[in-house]
């Protein structure tokens, strides 16, 4: 998620420090290392939970490039990105700026249901992690991996290691020299991170940008 598309909206960085880095380090001194050599990375982040679920929403399945460009264009073609606005576009017109007819239709759909108070989405910040999983989720077009992705880059939860994160297994891959990985591989390293896994998948993504980099 880079800083320049998100222009127009409110974003912060994922607060973290050398405590944090000090303990990832203690349990695990390959992590520690790379940590180390990439040094403090930023990771921005979207307060506001309706902008940050239509942004991972518009981010399924595709590059981190074609979400920059979807994104701009909806903010230029539709306006503010809110659910009253949102859910008086129709499906036909979020497409026009470049996603899949499924995608603008879920959109539309879910910037209705919130409009209408079916549902709350500031009730997500007081239940638990596991939760707000499942309560996103009940949203047509919400599946977990998205769900996963809201709990890091809009609630700053501390402990989220995304198993279906393409981009985290591939750093996780690098990091530890290994041609595959197993889901159960991933989730003993997620055990050891915990629980400050969401820092430690912010380096995961940073190791594996760099491998797309070098490839």
């Amino acid at each position: 998620m880079e800083e320049r598309s998100l222009q127009t909206i409110p974003t912060k960085y994922f607060e973290y420090g050398l405590e944090e880095i000090a303990y990832l380090n203690n349990v695990d001194s390959t992590l520690g290392a790379a940590m180390t050599k990439l040094g403090k990375v930023e990771r921005v982040i979207i307060p506001d939970l309706f902008t940050a679920l239509i942004y991972a929403i518009v981010g399924q399945l595709i590059s981190v490039k074609a979400v920059h460009t979807i994104w701009k264009r909806m903010q230029d073609h539709l306006g503010e990105i809110s659910p009253y606005n949102i859910s008086l576009q129709s499906p036909e017109d979020i497409q026009a700026c470049g996603m899949t007819m499924r995608k603008a239709v879920c959109i539309q759909q879910i910037a209705h249901t919130i409009a209408e108070g079916a549902f709350n989405l500031d009730e997500l910040h007081s239940l638990s992690d596991t939760e707000v999983i499942k309560k996103l989720m009940t949203l047509h077009g919400v599946g977990k991996w998205t769900a996963e992705m809201m709990l890091i880059n809009s609630m700053e939860r501390r402990d989220v290691v995304s198993w279906g994160d393409v981009a985290i297994r591939r750093g996780m891959m690098k990091l530890y020299g290994l041609s595959e990985i197993s889901e159960e591989q991933f989730e003993q390293y997620r055990l050891k991170y915990s629980p400050l896994g969401s820092i430690a998948s912010i380096y995961l993504w940073t190791i594996s940008f760099e491998l797309s980099r070098e490839n």
